[in-house]
């Protein structure tokens, strides 16, 4: 039998390792025009700083790179230059006695391969490429562009209302991405550097919990002009907000009985106080904006008498259009509802009785962990949770470095109440369900689940996860709620408007514009980009305001 030999990290691993962690977070926290080039010599430096100097490829071939990259830097380089580091680099790799030396040729190797554009700014221009006129790296993660650093600063001041109002100036909706913002900008805090970031939506929540009543700015004289906003969810607010601020007289057209889209219908009162949200709704309102709700257009009213009455016409409708599973038994008479249609319901104030049923979810998105907590708050008595793809990893994997999106197990509140109340997570991997089973009077019985595995097909060479025959199993089930993702937009309505929409039925525009094929009418939102975060519905309904103004009076102060 062979003998087991158990390999431990030498010193220089556990050196580099080290250095990538402080150089990982400095990163992170960096302006986002941080210089390529740059960049890798001053990692270079570093490894040479901590070479031991044994190996010639890393006591002289480093320093050598590091010179070869002082001269593109100092405007001392050419075309060969670039060929010597490459040359340089690879003998370096190839050579080296430890990690200290090839990991920082790898380095080298990827700068030059994937920022030869810099390396060529920097030779022919003296100069990088990249904008070196960078905000704040908070501000610039921050989707709606928000002064973090100012609205901080005033929270340290206890001015909270004049924070309300500084976020209000690129955001009208603080209170909501104050609860529910993914804070992207986190991600960015130079505090990292030091230990962690600093919590930016809990200061923003923390200002507006504390800010009372903060009026919105007065409105600009009218003008004469009317828009319409065809759909009251994040950015047809955000629009009709800073088109109502600019003097035109704006009219929202909501299909459901309240405002606020999938912020109502979409998110539980649990994460998203109503109470909150309808404040909110009501401070966007006081700028003059008028409501029609419970109203369909392109039912309810035409196309042509929206766009005879108004001068232009914005659509945000979201993509609500959830998606169908198409296995046998969907048809049942009862016990099989979509997410949607539940949270919907709920939205309006019609909750549902879970009590002693048992549910299943399928789907393992944030909507899925949404229908997990609420069927808990419900009093179902069992929940089990269809995820079609593998477990993520523990911990993130050597595979998945950073500026990659960390592909690491998240148990979200959902998940962490069901272990609270039943003892464990209701999370059920590679599996989905092959069959609804119905009983004699057509109602949900049973559900049949069969495992999947990853396989490549051969025709497209795509991976896909397929089922494994022979692993089927009955779980007993008296609801099952639906999570699977939505399709896109209502084609009813962009049927009626005539706009264009692409493959996956979001409405067309031209790049980073929000102008449709129909003159005078905009579009922005999830219905444009497909489903998204909320804060950059928010972003989008400000720019296309931006531009709509622009359209309707020839300029724009936005």
């Amino acid at each position: 039998m062979s003998r087991l030999t158990i390999l431990t990290k030498d010193k220089a691993q556990v050196t580099m390792e080290s250095l990538y962690q402080d150089l990982e977070r400095r990163i992170v926290a960096s302006p986002p025009g941080l210089c390529p080039v740059d960049l890798t010599r001053s990692f270079i430096k570093m490894c040479l700083a901590q070479s031991c100097g044994k190996c010639v490829p890393c006591r002289v071939g480093l320093r050598q790179l590091a010179r070869l990259f002082d001269d593109v830097l100092d405007g001392n380089a050419n075309e060969e230059t670039v060929e010597n580091i490459k040359l340089t680099a690879e003998g370096i790799y190839y050579s080296a006695d430890c990690a200290i030396g090839y990991e920082a040729a790898k380095l080298a190797l990827k700068s030059v391969d994937g920022c030869i554009d810099d390396f060529e700014s920097h030779i022919h221009n003296g100069f990088c490429s990249c904008n070196s006129n960078q905000p704040v790296a908070c501000v610039k993660s921050c989707p709606a562009g928000v002064d973090i650093p100012g609205y901080i600063a005033l929270v340290q001041q206890g001015r909270y209302a004049d924070a309300v109002r500084l976020i209000r100036r690129d955001n009208p909706m603080p209170t909501t991405c104050a609860y529910i913002c993914e804070h992207p900008c986190e991600n960015r805090c130079k505090r990292t550097i030091i230990d962690a970031p600093v919590n930016i939506r809990g200061l923003k929540k923390m200002a507006v919990d504390n800010s009372g009543i903060v009026p919105v700015p007065e409105c600009e004289a009218p003008t004469g002009k009317k828009v319409a906003i065809i759909g009251g969810g994040p950015g047809g607010l955000s629009a009709a907000y800073y088109l109502a601020l600019m003097g035109h007289k704006v009219t929202i057209f909501e299909q459901r009985k309240q405002l606020g889209g999938m912020l109502r219908y979409g998110i539980p009162n649990y994460r998203f106080p109503r109470k909150k949200l309808d404040e909110e709704i009501d401070s966007i309102l006081s700028t003059g904006i008028e409501v029609k709700k419970n109203i369909s257009v392109g039912k309810d009213i035409s196309f042509d008498d929206i766009t005879k009455e108004y001068d232009a016409t914005y659509i945000s409708i979201g993509a609500h259009a959830d998606k169908k599973i198409g296995i046998e038994g969907e048809d049942a008479k009862s016990g099989i509802t979509s997410a949607v249609e539940m949270l919907r319901a709920i939205g309006d104030g019609d909750m549902p009785d879970y009590t002693g049923k048992k549910v299943i979810v399928i789907g393992g998105g944030d909507t899925g962990n949404d229908c997990v907590g609420t069927c808990i708050r419900h009093g179902c008595k069992s929940v089990t949770q269809l995820e079609m793809m593998p477990k993520a990893p523990d911990v993130r994997r050597d595979t998945n470095p950073w500026p990659q999106w960390p592909l690491v197990c998240k148990t979200d509140y959902g998940q962490e109440e069901a272990i609270a109340v039943f003892g464990h997570d209701p999370r059920i991997y590679t599996t989905t369900v092959k069959e609804f089973k119905k009983d004699k009077k057509g109602n949900l019985e049973k559900v049949v689940t069969v495992q999947l595995e990853s396989r490549v097909d051969e025709k497209t060479g795509r991976r896909m996860m397929v089922p494994v025959e022979g692993t089927e199993k009955e779980l007993p089930c008296e609801l099952v709620l639906i999570a699977a993702g939505f399709l896109g937009t209502q084609k009813y309505l962009t049927d009626a408007f005539g706009v264009e929409v692409n493959e996956r039925t979001n409405i067309k525009t031209d790049v980073d514009k929000f102008a449709t094929n129909v003159a005078g009418v905009f579009a922005a939102g999830d219905c444009h980009t497909g489903q998204s975060l909320v804060v950059k519905a928010i972003r989008q309904g400000r720019d296309c305001a931006r531009e709509v103004d622009k359209y309707l009076m020839g300029y724009t102060n936005l």
